[in-house]
């Protein structure tokens, strides 16, 4: 399968031109194949799509009762010294109360297989709820979810400060049911400092690490697509703040704590090298 069927041709020009000593360094048994920066001066379109909603599920089929309006705004959604910057505000807009900013690759970037890596730095405070998670991108029909999947690469609730999470939902294991497959690790200092937080997907698993230190791995069954979705679809990257909702507000929001911002240093794919 080609992880980069539908990236950009201009930006595997680009990396082809460089050389591979230009390139960040790759870890063991993988070759780096694609990485933003975001040193370009403004957020690159042609990699990410800014959604803009207030996570109605039924009218923009996404969402858990949080109360932030996602924004294409300055105030919301910017790059700052390179690093890119994801705030939320309390303040109201239209039906919500907070303002905040969700963005994807859907179309533009996805993949199937190989290491995904995002260097991030999450926000700290009660009712934050970050995000770095994908879903399959499907063509000619509208997703299903769980049936289709979901892979959770981080998430962060500020209730639970320190507290990384990463998960799968499919239709056999999902949130929905309480059946998920998840686990989580603590990192003290997530709030102050960045951190790489990466999934390893093969055919036949996925693994998640922080900063190379794996604390989760699950291994295909014989379940069929019910319980292993994974093999059917490339899949794209999102990221978001959201406030509250049916997690990240389980224990309140603490109406003093913002604005709050989630901190994306970069994103890196890594193709597996062939044995």
């Amino acid at each position: 399968m080609n992880s980069l069927a539908t990236i950009p041709l201009l930006y595997v020009f680009m990396i082809a031109c460089l050389g591979a000593s230009q390139l960040s360094d790759s870890p063991s048994g993988y070759s780096l194949k694609w990485e933003e920066n975001f040193n370009s001066g403004k957020l690159d379109s042609t990699i990410w799509t800014v959604i803009e909603g207030d996570g109605c599920p039924n009218l923009c089929g996404w969402g858990n009762n949080e109360l932030q309006f996602y924004k294409n705004d300055y105030e919301n959604i910017r790059l700052e010294n390179e690093i890119l910057v994801i705030e939320a505000h309390k303040k109201n807009y239209k039906n919500k109360k907070f303002t905040s900013a969700k963005l994807v690759t859907k179309n533009k970037i996805d993949w199937k297989y190989g290491k995904i890596e995002v260097r991030a730095k999450i926000p700290q405070g009660l009712g934050t709820w970050s995000a770095i998670w994908m879903l399959p991108t499907i063509e000619g029909r509208s997703r299903e979810w769980p049936t289709d999947g979901e892979i959770d690469i981080m998430e962060h609730v500020g209730y639970n400060r320190g507290m990384i999470y990463g998960a799968v939902h499919t239709e056999k294991y999902n949130g929905m049911h309480g059946t998920h497959k998840s686990d989580s690790i603590y990192i003290a200092d997530a709030h102050l400092s960045f951190h790489n937080y990466s999934i390893e997907w093969t055919e036949e698993t996925i693994t998640w690490s922080v900063d190379d230190q794996k604390y989760y791995s699950i291994t295909r069954a014989n379940e069929g697509v019910a319980g292993w979705p994974f093999n059917q679809f490339q899949y794209h990257l999102i990221i978001n703040l959201a406030v509250g909702g049916n997690w990240g507000g389980k224990m309140g929001v603490d109406p003093d704590v913002w604005p709050q911002r989630l901190e994306i240093d970069h994103v890196r794919y890594y193709q597996l090298l062939e044995d």
